[in-house]
């Protein structure tokens, strides 16, 4: 029998932050739970909400090292705190869990003082700061890569990998096959550059498909994310080149133009990483490289290991940089299917179920209560044995 329960998510104003707290949000409503979320003004206009998932907005306070930030930052963090009880007192939540990002920060501090239980998870490759912060005394740690860095191993006993939690529109790409590519096929790129673009794929990409092989350009179709300011510079190289393409700054249908996509060029942000290996799609991947703590450089790492993407530092990522590194996979009879195969072996497409597993452990009985063990290879959740305890007590 389904116990209905109370939950906060508290995520910070980004994208990266609020996506997989949208989809744990619907996970846990559609499992009969009720569940709020905390963020900040900027986090409140990410589209996504789930509909039932009511909004609290708190102060987030930012301490920099600029000793200018540290005073008003503080008295934010302590505003937050204080919210953040008030609303645990009226909500009562089982769990509050935290994605990262600066307003989860006071949302994890408030529920520390009322000794709620705590939840984090980790999108990337490197533990984020909030999540640093919080790691020691909070309850459980999910994480979205076997390694992090920046996660002291003195944490391992809290620590399970579910992955990203992606949308149920690219879950459902996992069971088509990968597209046709024959010698003589339309060979589609996608090109993203996260919510705002990227002037660097503005720049570089156009150029660098134009110089490729007469063969291989003519069998172009592109679709490319621009930011507004680029787009026409971009509309015009493709054009200079004949080569076909379909130019936007924001992609609504973005996860039916992965699903018919051979190749996508893209950032390495944790979202779109988990969107690729969902989905089994090679990509040719540029970090970026002002991310804080260089962790889309780590987020890559599996993903390339595996034979599923190439990745290019921003510095190297060149016109004809780009060329060679088509050319060698898209030019080889069977290595973009391979490198498809490669990619979905990293994919966890059970995140957001494990993920809601590890939440409804807390304030039930045993976990074996509500979840079937799985392995930790398959990215399943399974409980330590200092967790199952502090669930039975």
């Amino acid at each position: 029998m389904t116990i209905s329960r109370h939950y906060v998510l508290a995520a910070g104003g980004t994208g990266g932050h609020l996506i997989p707290a949208f989809a744990l949000g619907q996970e846990l409503i559609n499992r009969g739970h009720h569940v709020v979320l905390i963020t900040d003004e900027r986090g409140a206009k990410i589209p996504g909400c789930p509909d039932n998932m009511a909004t609290h907005k708190l102060p987030a306070g930012r301490i920099t090292k600029n000793p200018a930030s540290w005073l008003p930052g503080l008295k934010a963090i302590a505003a937050g705190r204080a919210m953040a009880r008030g609303l645990y007192k009226d909500f009562a939540p089982s769990a509050v869990i935290g994605f990262g990002g600066y307003p989860a920060f006071p949302a994890l501090l408030g529920a520390f003082a009322e000794k709620i239980p705590t939840i984090i998870h980790e999108q990337n490759a490197v533990l984020g700061r909030v999540n640093r912060f919080t790691a020691r005394q909070v309850n459980a740690i999910a994480t979205a890569y076997p390694d992090v860095l920046r996660l002291s191993p003195r944490y391992a006993h809290k620590v399970h990998l579910v992955g990203n939690p992606v949308r149920e529109e690219v879950l459902d790409l996992r069971d088509q096959p990968y597209p046709t590519l024959s010698a003589d096929s339309i060979f589609r790129v996608l090109v993203t550059g996260g919510s705002q673009g990227a002037t660097v794929l503005s720049d570089v990409v156009p150029h660098g498909l134009s110089i490729l092989p007469i063969s291989l350009r003519r069998r172009l179709q592109v679709t490319q994310q621009c930011r507004a300011e680029d787009i026409d510079a971009v509309r015009a190289a493709y054009a200079a080149h004949d080569i076909p393409a379909e130019l936007a700054t924001y992609l609504p249908d973005l996860p039916q133009r992965l699903g018919w996509a051979h190749m996508v060029v893209s950032r390495a942000g944790a979202s779109t990483i988990a969107e690729l290996t969902c989905a089994g799609r090679p990509a040719i991947l540029v970090p970026l490289p002002s991310a804080t703590d260089d962790h889309q450089s780590y987020n890559v790492k599996e993903m390339v290991e595996a034979g599923g993407a190439r990745a290019i530092a921003q510095p190297a990522f060149t016109a004809v940089e780009l060329a060679k590194q088509v050319q060698m996979i898209a030019l080889e009879p069977g290595a973009m299917e391979n490198a498809a195969k490669a990619a979905k072996s990293c994919g966890r497409p059970n995140a957001v179920a494990d993920l809601a597993d590890l939440v409804e452990s807390f304030g039930r009985a045993p976990i074996m209560h509500g979840i079937k063990s799985k392995s930790q290879s398959s990215g399943g959740f399974n409980p330590s044995p200092a967790l199952a305890k502090e669930n039975a007590a």
